[in-house]
């Protein structure tokens, strides 16, 4: 006679490992920090070039960016969350070349995610 239990056990299993890759890839997820934060951790700051463009356009604005920064407190990726297209591009320029402190948690340093406003006015 056939097992009818096996499918289950299957699935049981199935659902175990999901739930471990699920812990495991939330233990990777970096930690979300508030702009306080963020800007409380700038050890080096280097200002966003105004385009000559948005210049003589007249074009001023903020601009919202989402930087992600590794555990030794470098800029790995930045995100553009809004902002006026002219501006993006320098205001994320200028961001990747910033410096952290790094970010801990449970006693390591860990990777953060940074919210950062930048706003252009002339």
């Amino acid at each position: 006679m056939k097992n009818l239990h096996q499918p289950f056990r299957f699935l049981g299993l199935a659902l175990i490992l999901g739930l471990s890759a699920g812990v495991l890839a939330a233990q990777d997820a970096p930690k979300k920090v508030t702009k306080t934060e963020g800007l409380n951790a700038v050890t080096a700051k280097v200002p966003p070039d105004y385009p000559a463009i948005a210049r003589q356009l007249k074009i001023e604005g903020a601009v919202e960016l989402e930087v992600v920064v590794t555990e030794a407190g470098v800029v790995e990726k930045v995100n553009i969350v809004s902002g006026n297209p002219v501006l993006t591009r320098p205001a994320s320029d200028a961001v990747k070349k910033w410096k952290f402190a790094p970010f801990i948690s449970d006693g390591k340093p860990v990777k953060a995610v940074v919210p950062v406003s930048m706003s252009f006015k002339m």
